[in-house]
């Protein structure tokens, strides 16, 4: 078959059907192509989700209605499966007008079954541009993948915001030594804040446990300074009633 012609006469029909919106001829496209990766043969294997990611169709009542509609005006033979681990069968019709039926159904040849979360490129009958079209989605993948790691990273070493309250105590340790604190007041602040659920003021969730040790450090700080002055003062003579020395000469004028 002459895909050319097949293309060139499947548009002139297209052209000519008021009945085809957009969606009618995308999802004969993305038909096409698995057609093309099959050595045109019929019948395909195909599914749902794979049709509607290559043929840009979002909805599900879209997709099937269009499938069913494109059965009936002639363009295609539908099968339905109702076997979630086996694909529906598609017989594709050739336009190609040098050939002497112009509708070549071909011959049904074994497919192997896959379910809808399979790549449909991975089998024994992949074309080069099919294996080409898989290492880029395999590298593509892989880089996004990389990407994501570095965001969790990022976020994972950020200012203790977010996904990572609670804590661990050890961070939490290593974050009042890197201040200057002992290791029993970061126990104090983990222990106070992991009995009450991780809350500020025991309404509010926190989303930032430096900054809630950041405080918890100045008011210990403050604490500690004013325990420290109540140490060193010295109290003076208690007050008491009028002293009076007892060798006075109260015969003395004033």
């Amino acid at each position: 078959m002459n895909y050319i012609k097949h293309l060139s006469a499947a548009f002139q029909q297209m052209d000519a059907d008021t009945r085809l919106t957009p969606y009618h001829i995308s999802l004969y496209m993305a038909l096409f192509r698995r057609w093309n990766l099959n050595f045109f043969r019929n019948p395909i294997s195909v599914s749902r989700d794979e049709l509607m990611r290559l043929s840009k169709i979002g909805s599900v009542n879209t997709y099937t209605k269009c499938l069913k509609q494109l059965d009936q005006y002639g363009y295609v033979r539908y099968e339905p499966s109702y076997n979630p681990h086996r694909g529906s069968l598609i017989y594709l019709y050739s336009f190609d007008k040098g050939s002497e039926t112009g509708a070549d159904t071909g011959s049904e040849i074994a497919v192997r079954p896959y379910t809808n979360n399979t790549n449909p490129l991975n089998n024994e009958n992949e074309t080069n541009l099919g294996e080409r079209a898989k290492n880029f989605d395999r590298g593509s993948n892989a880089k996004e993948m990389k990407e994501k790691e570095k965001l969790r990273q990022k976020k994972k070493e950020a200012a203790g915001y977010g996904p990572d309250i609670p804590p661990l105590e050890a961070h939490v340790k290593i974050y009042f030594d890197e201040k200057g604190y002992p290791p029993v007041e970061a126990e104090k602040f983990y222990n106070y804040f992991q009995s009450n659920g991780w809350l500020v003021g025991g309404r509010s969730k926190m989303k930032d446990w430096k900054a809630a040790a950041r405080n918890w450090m100045l008011n210990a700080q403050k604490f500690n300074t004013y325990a420290k002055d109540q140490r060193n003062h010295q109290p003076g003579p208690k007050p008491g009633n009028l002293h009076s020395g007892t060798g006075k000469d109260y015969g003395e004028p004033l």
